[in-house]
């Protein structure tokens, strides 16, 4: 499988309640072709950035739109495939 990051324009206010009921909606509703990994947000840019292991980004859109129906739309961005993934360890 391979590795997404998925963008969402969130805004500037977003707290860990606000994004709960969104958060436990995309891991109930994971499949094996599209698997939320975690999220990281940058208040600064008003922005998530959610992780993915993915069989494509199609995958990844229907998870979102099952979750979606469930804790209500999260805006999109873009979906981008992870072509290369560098970690500090790596440079020991």
């Amino acid at each position: 499988m391979a590795k997404f990051l998925v963008v969402h324009p969130v805004g500037k206010e977003l707290t860990a309640e606000a994004a709960t009921p969104f958060a436990k909606a995309l891991k109930a509703n994971h499949t094996i072709d599209a698997y939320w990994i975690g999220s990281r947000y940058a208040r600064e840019e008003g922005k998530l950035y959610c992780e993915f292991d993915a069989k494509d980004a199609e995958s990844i859109r229907q998870v979102l739109a099952k979750a979606a129906k469930i804790a209500g739309e999260l805006p999109t961005e873009g979906i981008y495939k992870i072509e290369l993934m560098i970690n500090s360890e790596d440079f020991r």
